[in-house]
């Protein structure tokens, strides 16, 4: 008898739970969907306005990679001058 019981209890557990899932679970997304939406129509705008207030033609560089650093070239080891023979 206590098995039944335990199976019935977790069945109705189990419908109570998958019937609020479908009630919620829409909001939710929507709530996420809206919020994407906001974002991309505000990365649109600050594109927008970025482009309209450049003059055309103008170039800007929004990234410069860090310059290599000099090392000592002792370092590197022995260089050998390079000769182009010509056989005659």
């Amino acid at each position: 008898m206590g098995i039944i019981k335990f199976i019935l209890i977790t069945l109705i557990i189990f419908y109570i739970i998958r019937f609020l899932l479908r009630l919620i679970l829409p909001l939710f997304l929507q709530k996420a969907v809206n919020k994407m939406g906001h974002q991309f129509q505000q990365q649109q705008q600050q594109y927008r306005r970025q482009t309209q207030n450049k003059p055309e033609g103008s170039i800007s560089i929004d990234y410069v990679p860090p310059t290599a650093k000099s090392g000592k070239t002792d370092k590197l080891g022995d260089f050998v001058d390079f000769e182009d023979l010509k056989e005659k």
